[in-house]
């Protein structure tokens, strides 16, 4: 039995290497092969610098909304019964299953020039499409979900006794909400927070087809890396793909950080 248990460990081990941790290693090698004055030389880079604090901008713009959207449909959907609720449900779990080169060219066909609201926002001079805005749009459907589907099932656990009790010694909704709901939920909360962060920084797709990929004006950190590797600057892209790979790393620590407070919680 435990010959059989080192086994499955030692392959679950080989497997996750072999996918995640060698390709890692391997971005760390290349991108230091020739010392860090290149790899200095690359991150300061105005294009590159511009992309990282784009990718920073979309995040801080995106995980907030998201956030706030995912506690109340969170709560919609555990405490309450209204006609649509499946609607939302299949709403919330939609990114999933879209793929989001799908996505951006939903954007194109809802926001571009020939779209159904393009030509009226490019009147009153509002650019979606191939600008800041399309790109967080695209970000905010892609990394929508989480911060709700780590809030249901924890709303679901501490069921409405609380809350009730709160209610009946004449708390109003929103102290109900900040001094019991909130609190009970916060780790959900920050679990959700943390992977739509790391999907937002991360997104390729959808950000890709919307944003035009211009460089030093709509180029994200991960558009960045695909153009800099097409355009021969390996050290650039090394550089920049290590910048996302240390941030994907630290998502992971704060993520087992979190699952350990929620342990102890």
């Amino acid at each position: 039995m435990t010959a059989r248990r080192w086994t499955v460990r030692l392959l679950a081990l080989g497997y996750l290497s072999a996918l995640l941790f060698i390709p890692v290693a391997m971005i760390a090698v290349r991108t230091f092969q020739n010392g860090i004055g290149p790899v200095w030389t690359a991150i300061t880079d105005p294009n590159t610098v511009h992309a990282l604090w784009l990718t920073l901008q979309i995040t801080l713009i995106a995980v907030p909304l998201n956030t706030i959207f995912g506690i109340c449909a969170a709560i919609a959907i555990v405490r309450y019964d209204f006609r649509g609720k499946a609607l939302l449900n299949a709403f919330i779990a939609l990114p999933f299953a879209l793929s989001p080169v799908v996505v951006g060219l939903c954007l194109i066909l809802t926001y571009g020039r020939t779209g159904w609201f393009g030509a009226d926002l490019a009147n009153q001079g509002i650019q979606v499409i191939f600008a800041l805005p399309g790109m967080v749009l695209a970000t905010i459907f892609v990394s929508l979900p989480f911060v709700a589907r780590e809030v249901i099932p924890v709303l679901r656990e501490i069921g409405t006794e609380q809350e009730q009790a709160a209610a009946t010694l004449g708390a109003s909704s929103a102290q109900t909400f900040f001094r019991v709901t909130l609190p009970a939920i916060r780790w959900g909360v920050v679990y959700g927070v943390v992977l739509t962060t790391a999907r937002s920084i991360g997104e390729y797709g959808a950000v890709a087809v919307v944003s035009g990929r211009i460089i030093g004006v709509t180029e994200t950190a991960t558009i960045h890396v695909n153009t800099a590797y097409q355009s021969f600057d390996k050290v650039g892209a090394y550089s920049t793909a290590l910048v996302l790979a240390v941030t994907a790393l630290s998502t992971v620590l704060i993520m087992n950080l979190v699952n350990t407070r929620r342990g102890e919680g």
